[in-house]
């Protein structure tokens, strides 16, 4: 397996929501897995997301999981997922999706660099950067 990149998600008991929801936006195969499921049936925590992974046919890869235990839950801060191409209509599809029920903080439009880019908090508290460049060629 060659390395990869992607984000690691971290929620307070609605990761498997969230990751439902990104699979509903994005495509792919959704995995989930409870701390239940990967032996502790009997933790209070049992019903959390202990991990998730989607992989979609465009090689997106996002990552998941709920705090358990007593481990603090620390909404993102300082980071984005950004989401960049030249397949507006597709971009722009995201766009809508993601920002449905969230928070717009950068409308999608066009910029001073000549691309449409766009900011937003989704319902899950994931911010989002959709960038769409002209189609090249």
């Amino acid at each position: 397996m060659s390395s990869r990149l992607n984000p690691y998600l971290t929620f307070d008991g609605d990761a498997r929501q969230a990751m439902e929801f990104y699979a509903d936006v994005f495509g792919g195969e959704l995995a989930v897995n409870t701390v239940g499921e990967v032996g502790g049936a009997d933790s209070p925590d049992a019903d959390r997301v202990m991990h998730a992974m989607l992989e979609t046919a465009d090689g997106y890869t996002i990552m998941a999981g709920d705090v358990v235990g007593d481990m603090p839950y620390q909404p993102i801060a300082g980071c984005s997922v950004s989401v960049s191409g030249d397949d507006g209509d597709l971009l722009r599809g995201y766009w809508t999706r993601l920002s449905e029920g969230g928070r717009v903080t950068v409308p999608m439009e066009k910029q001073v660099w000549g691309d449409e880019f766009g900011m937003c908090v989704d319902r899950f508290g994931v911010p989002w950067m959709v960038n769409i460049s002209p189609p090249q060629g």
